[in-house]
């Protein structure tokens, strides 16, 4: 196959936090819908704080940095392993930090 393939990923360590919650379960915490009337409804009585798409997510998660790198269409399958090589060449795998996430992958032409 002829062409490009550009794949983001990041380095993912041991101590990093991810937590994906219900925007409903996060309204009804007290602190949670005190903070928000305080900020966006400062002065008003008797309001209550609801979601109406009740499927919706939170993800509360470490901010990482993306890195990227460009490999032939051929490659495809060896994608983690590829990134894991430009990860160690850019001295990114440390003790707690030794897992990849691909995050983004594009055709580029």
């Amino acid at each position: 196959m002829d062409g490009k393939i550009m794949v983001k990923y990041k380095v993912l360590c041991k101590n990093d936090f991810n937590l994906e919650l219900d925007l409903e379960k996060l309204l009804s915490n007290e602190k949670v819908a005190r903070v928000i009337k305080n900020e966006f409804a400062k002065g008003i009585r008797n309001i209550d704080i609801f979601s109406k798409n009740s499927s919706s997510k939170i993800n509360i998660e470490t901010k990482k940095e993306i890195y990227e790198f460009e490999v032939n269409k051929d490659d495809f399958a060896d994608l983690i392993t590829l990134a894991e090589e430009d990860a160690n060449l850019r001295k990114l795998m440390k003790k707690d930090c030794s897992h990849i996430e691909l995050v983004d992958i594009k055709t580029v032409e």
